[in-house]
């Protein structure tokens, strides 16, 4: 085999094992189809949009009730952190006497990303490592180890 072959297949088998990679797309949330926004117009009710577009994934009475209708698309490639691919929140806005008001559509491209707070409580070995907990567990029998 010459060089200019071998410089070709090379790059080609190593390649091969990431034949098995494959990119899977999840939708998650309440998808509301245009459609579905044609049939909810000003002046609606409140129990009519509920009819047409479910329930909302969250409210809000906050200057004036509202509900929000959050749907997200991500895409994931083999062990790799899913990337968000499209985001929707579809606002519906409702008057004092619970009629529509307005309307919102929002994508990506109007705000930006919201990351889920994710606290979780620390434990006490957290600060340690492996050795320190069992030396700190067998100097202390109290534990119940």
């Amino acid at each position: 085999m010459n060089v200019k072959a071998g410089a070709l297949i090379l790059p080609l088998l190593a390649t091969l094992p990431l034949g098995g990679c494959f990119t899977s797309t999840y939708t998650h949330g309440h998808v509301i189809t245009n459609n579905m926004m044609s049939q909810v117009q000003v002046g609606s009710s409140r129990e009519q949009v509920e009819l047409v577009l479910g329930s909302p994934s969250t409210t809000s009475s906050l200057n004036g009730d509202a509900y929000y209708y959050i749907s997200q698309k991500t895409a994931t490639t083999a062990f790799f952190a899913p990337d968000i691919v499209e985001q929707r929140v579809v606002a519906v806005y409702f008057d004092d006497d619970g009629f529509v008001q307005d309307m919102g559509n929002y994508t990506l491209e109007d705000g930006r990303i919201v990351d889920i707070v994710t606290r979780k409580t620390r434990t006490g070995g957290a600060d340690y490592g492996f050795l320190t907990q069992i030396l700190r567990g067998a100097a202390n029998p109290s534990l119940g180890l």
